[in-house]
């Protein structure tokens, strides 16, 4: 072997480690996504958009202190609610479905317009506007139908009542750390991500 290519090898090889290493650090995080119907949904956000399912919408409701339905039917007897209550808020929660459902599926249709564009190559930057423009659209309305179901359950609800579901829920200091006490029928790292914990 000549003596010039051995004092070579040393850097060749640092660049070998280099490239290799540069292509590993390129692997996205997004990879495996590409697998899902429409790239912007999972199966469990179709899933729960279908249901009429809250998806995070009502957070600045729910983590200011104002509570919604679905929480408060599944601690009625811990807050307590009497059964006229029980029937309000039974009632408010099937109107925020009726509303809910469609909207979520006004929102994954939109989504899939969007993906549909991408994957045919067919957008054009108006023809994205416009599917951009429905899809924040169907989600206005959608996060428009969880908040205001909040709202509406407050006057069926006293201030103690109120500050019980908050601390049933986790949501006050008695409770400790929120990032350490997700509370009850929330996604543990949806819930953390949104309340900012590591």
């Amino acid at each position: 072997m000549p003596r010039r290519f051995l004092a070579m090898l040393p850097a060749l090889l640092l660049a070998g480690f280099a490239l290799a290493s540069e292509q590993h650090q390129h692997h996205s995080s997004y990879a495996g996504l590409e697998e899902r119907e429409i790239k912007t949904l999972s199966q469990d956000d179709i899933e729960e958009l279908r249901r009429g399912g809250g998806w995070g919408l009502a957070l600045p409701a729910e983590l200011n202190g104002v509570p919604g339905p679905a929480h408060l039917l599944e601690l009625s007897d811990e807050i307590p609610l009497t059964d006229g209550q029980v029937a309000e808020v039974e009632a408010l929660f099937e109107r925020m479905r009726e509303a809910a459902i469609p909207a979520g599926e006004r929102l994954i249709e939109a989504e899939r317009a969007i993906e549909k564009g991408f994957a045919e190559r067919s957008l054009d930057e108006e023809g994205l506007r416009q599917r951009l423009a429905d899809a924040e659209e169907a989600r206005a309305e959608l996060r428009f139908v969880h908040l205001a179901t909040h709202l509406d359950t407050l006057p069926i609800l006293d201030d103690d009542q109120v500050a019980r579901y908050n601390l049933l829920r986790g949501y006050t200091n008695q409770q400790g750390d929120p990032c350490d006490n997700v509370p009850d029928g929330h996604d543990p790292e949806r819930y953390r991500q949104h309340m900012g914990c590591d």
